[in-house]
């Protein structure tokens, strides 16, 4: 049976081109780079070479990427390290949070004695800049600012550069979990203020195990690893430089093909709502995830007007691989916080959420499959 794999906003398949340098790093530049003799030396040049193509990315220093496994490490590092180590004596974040950043905060709520505050979004996943505004305006304590670029379960886009002008302006930091647009969208982060930013490699077909948390100079952040001076000591232990090759010719691609393959998901995303819409009345698609602009081009949100908890298993017994929430929530046995935050108790009872999310691999084939068997479950 053809598998059809539709969760790319939980992992992405490894690119052809990614795999072939990770090989050749492996056979040929092995060396530990904190070695000063010429093999760990070659290992160390292919860790900043790909170092400075992050940081040209992001229009910032090599300096200020870390390389880390991933976001969720990233995330923790940056929270964790803004409290124990900069004073950071309040943290306004929101319930649309990925797992990682959400836990991270009550952590430091439990153990540090930090005050959270929680930025309520709307039925349609939307947050209100003016209330954030008088949140920062409401204390003087030090605050970290965490809300995350994109939505990883319904798409939505918020809006980082007017949130990085407010914390700038009242003089918190801001932090912003980018993991689900990094390679996606262009970023500047010379024009947009963010403190702290944080990424994934396996979310735009790089290899698992690898990632980058992006750390302004001035800020002062100390490292949550000890215990060597690798990633300027701010994360100690040997690079993982066949990961760190991997996420560069990941990225190389991903910025070199940014427009077509946006294009490519917008035409399937749109081609997808449209089908969706006159095979299944009643449909619903969960925050902005429908309007163009509005939410990620790799991800539509739907709430099926039937209750199936168990509709994840069904697609995958025909083939079909999707996911009913965020990848780190799957397995659980009640919702997670994004829906329960968005969605109404009616809604909750008696529909289906369901997340789909495209790669430049993803063909209109795969949509009319997905389609043909939510039609065959629902009846």
């Amino acid at each position: 049976m053809k598998r059809i794999y539709l969760d790319n906003a939980a992992t992405t398949p490894l690119s052809e081109e990614v795999i072939d340098a990770m090989v050749s790093v492996m056979k040929n530049q092995y060396g530990n780079p904190s070695s000063t003799y010429s093999l760990g030396q070659e290992a160390k040049a292919l860790v900043e070479e790909n170092r400075r193509k992050v940081a040209d990315y992001l229009h910032v220093t090599p300096a200020e990427i870390i390389f880390t496994s991933c976001g969720t490490e990233s995330n923790n590092m940056i929270i964790k390290s803004c409290v124990d180590n900069l004073g950071v004596e309040r943290i306004i974040t929101s319930p649309l949070e990925h797992k990682c950043v959400a836990e991270s905060c009550l952590e430091m709520k439990k153990k540090r004695g930090v005050e959270l505050v929680y930025l309520r979004p709307d039925q349609k996943g939307d947050l209100d800049l003016n209330k954030l505004e008088e949140l920062l305006q409401s204390s003087d304590k030090k605050t970290l600012v965490t809300l995350m670029h994109a939505n990883n379960e319904v798409g939505n886009l918020y809006d980082i550069e007017k949130i990085a002008q407010l914390c700038k302006e009242y003089h918190a930091l801001f932090h912003s979990d980018t993991v689900q647009t990094v390679a996606h969208l262009p970023l500047d982060f010379s024009k947009t203020p963010v403190d702290f930013a944080s990424c994934s490699a396996h979310k735009f077909h790089g290899p698992k195990g690898i990632g980058f948390a992006f750390i302004r100079k001035s800020t002062g952040l100390k490292p949550l690893i000890v215990g060597g001076s690798q990633e300027r000591s701010l994360r100690a232990g040997t690079e993982n430089v066949t990961g760190i090759v991997g996420l560069g010719k990941a990225l190389d691609l991903a910025l070199e093909n940014m427009d077509a393959y946006a294009q490519h998901m917008e035409d399937l995303k749109a081609y997808a709502i449209e089908q969706l819409t006159e095979k299944i009345p009643g449909i619903k698609f969960n925050g902005h995830s429908a309007e163009k602009g509005e939410s990620l081009y790799t991800l539509l949100s739907l709430l099926l007007p039937f209750k199936n908890p168990l509709i994840s298993l069904q697609l995958d017994m025909k083939g079909i691989l999707v996911s009913q929430g965020s990848a780190c929530s799957s397995g659980a046995a009640k919702p997670s916080m994004v829906m329960m935050s968005i969605l109404s108790d009616d809604e909750m009872e008696q529909c289906t959420p369901l997340r789909v999310s495209f790669s430049h691999f993803t063909q209109k084939e795969d949509i009319d499959a997905l389609v043909t068997a939510l039609v065959e479950i629902k009846a």
